[in-house]
């Protein structure tokens, strides 16, 4: 779970979280920090304190009152933000649509793939080459999140006897609008197992910044492929977060100690 070379006490985890995942009484004692970065402010303040005597810093993804849409969040802000901070591995939290049958209103899926379908978003920090061809930055990206720690969610959820799928395509949309039929049967053709509007980018960017990068998504509907359900709506999207959002708090309680 450590990066080779890396000094065990170095060990902080930030977390990125969505909607009612971000609340700071999970840390006990905390400070707030005004972070700045060469792309701008992070979405919230960050959150650092202590959990289980491991280093931890929190980041609202959509800002601490939830008024950023999915588009506007500035994810590059966030993860180095986090990176400055000396943020070790990061841990996402997401709320996705179920794509699969099997995949239950509540269930939670360690991700292991995404697959980008964003449009207007900046992913990536590597805008220009200077130096050329020599300098050229394509990072790998065949296993974007990092097995090491998608290992030790998987085993919290099997020890905590949760309802969970140890693997798990995510497709991401540019959003804030739903999938249509058309195309939740299209991702559904693609091999994604849920949808969902965040973790490409910050995947892809945590990657490329080389911090280690987990997400946890819980599913609350079923998107609009299921001919037997109603579309989804946001109000059912939070309704089913609400009420297994401290599932996902146990997952995070029991899995940050083992890494620090």
């Amino acid at each position: 779970m450590i990066k080779k070379g890396m000094d065990k006490d170095k060990i902080k985890i930030g977390i990125i979280g969505g909607s009612g995942l971000d609340d700071p009484k999970l840390l006990g004692k905390f400070e707030e920090i005004e972070a700045n970065t060469p792309y701008g402010k992070p979405t919230s303040l960050i959150t650092a304190g202590q959990l289980n005597g491991v280093d931890v810093c929190i980041i609202a993804r959509h800002g601490g009152d939830h008024k950023i849409p999915p588009t506007s969040v500035n994810y590059r802000a966030n993860i180095i933000a986090l990176k400055d901070l000396g943020c070790s591995h990061i841990i996402a939290t997401t709320a996705c649509g179920s794509l699969r049958e099997e995949i239950k209103r509540g269930d939670l899926v360690i991700l292991d793939q995404f697959i980008d379908f964003t449009r207007h978003r900046p992913i990536t920090f590597f805008e220009e080459f200077p130096g050329g061809a020599g300098n050229a930055k394509h990072t790998p990206m065949a296993d974007p999140f990092f097995a090491e720690l998608r290992k030790l969610l998987v085993e919290s959820c099997r020890e905590l006897d949760l309802a969970h799928h140890d693997r798990g395509t995510v497709v991401t949309i540019e959003g804030p609008r739903f999938s249509t039929r058309a195309e939740s049967h299209m991702f559904r053709g693609w091999g994604a197992d849920v949808v969902n509007m965040s973790v490409a980018p910050e995947a892809i960017l945590a990657n490329e910044a080389n911090i280690p990068y987990a997400a946890i998504a819980m599913s609350t509907d079923y998107d609009c492929w299921k001919e037997d359900e109603k579309p989804v709506s946001w109000e059912e999207i939070l309704e089913i977060f609400g009420k297994n959002v401290d599932n996902v708090k146990k997952v995070l309680l029991k899995t940050i100690p083992k890494i620090g």
